[in-house]
């Protein structure tokens, strides 16, 4: 089934030169998608358009069959807190809370207490496996650590899909096939729709569908097993 639909999506600054190129793109639910591409490629321009949070200059984002590009700010942040959930690359944690209350800060800021999420909350600090340090302030956490808690934060509303931009970029090769790990474990325990931005070939293998762009242009797209696990090569992905 559809959850986003992106439809002749252009974006440029400025008025001057291009950085997204006319792209049509389909996302179904429960798919982890990757969209592999060099530093400057449009990626994560492509996924702040397809998350609510640019406006594209032309073309139209459907979310659950909404045109998020029709809608006013108040109503983008809304299913921005409610459908998407978001990942950067830096973990924007707040550092005078505790694990627990940064993953909680998208239900505050809906107007909601913990114990509406309770449960889930339980449940994603055991995914994460950070039940003990549920207390602890983000100075304590390593930087793999501080991730999850940022994945937890983008999970608690419950969203249809998550957006991660360079979720490992600022994390080594030990704890970047940690979090790789538990983005799929979250795709397959949750249902979740998983899409992340990746200059990494290795950890675009991890999805279920890697999209390749260039030059604002997507110029591949395979399908990979359902486990996500096949040997992606360059030449393939071309």
């Amino acid at each position: 089934m559809k959850l986003i639909d992106a439809q002749h999506i252009s974006h440029s600054y400025n008025g001057k030169d291009l950085v997204l190129d006319d792209i049509c793109l389909t996302i179904r639910r429960g798919e982890f998608l990757s969209i592999l591409g060099a530093s400057g490629s449009g990626k994560t321009t492509l996924l702040s358009v397809l998350g609510g949070i640019e406006r594209p200059t032309s073309g139209k984002v459907f979310v659950d069959g909404e045109d998020i590009c029709a809608a006013n700010e108040s109503r983008r942040a809304v299913l921005r807190r409610t459908k998407i959930g978001f990942v950067f690359q830096f973990f924007n944690l707040a550092p005078y809370l505790t694990v627990e209350q940064n993953i909680l800060v998208p239900i505050l800021l809906g107007g909601k207490g913990k114990k509406s999420v309770a449960e889930r909350l339980d449940k994603l600090l055991s995914v994460i496996g950070l039940e003990d340090r549920r207390n602890s302030l983000p100075g304590k956490l390593s930087g793999g650590e501080q991730q999850r808690v940022a994945i937890a934060r983008g999970l608690i509303c419950g969203p249809d899909a998550i957006l991660l931009d360079e979720p490992t970029g600022n994390l080594d090769s030990v704890n970047s096939e940690g979090i790789m790990c538990l983005l799929g474990e979250i795709n397959r325990r949750f249902g979740t729709t998983v899409i992340q931005v990746t200059h990494s070939e290795k950890n675009a293998g991890y999805g279920s569908r890697v999209l390749c762009i260039s030059d604002g242009r997507i110029t591949g797209d395979v399908s990979l097993r359902a486990d996500g696990k096949d040997d992606v090569s360059e030449e393939r992905l071309r």
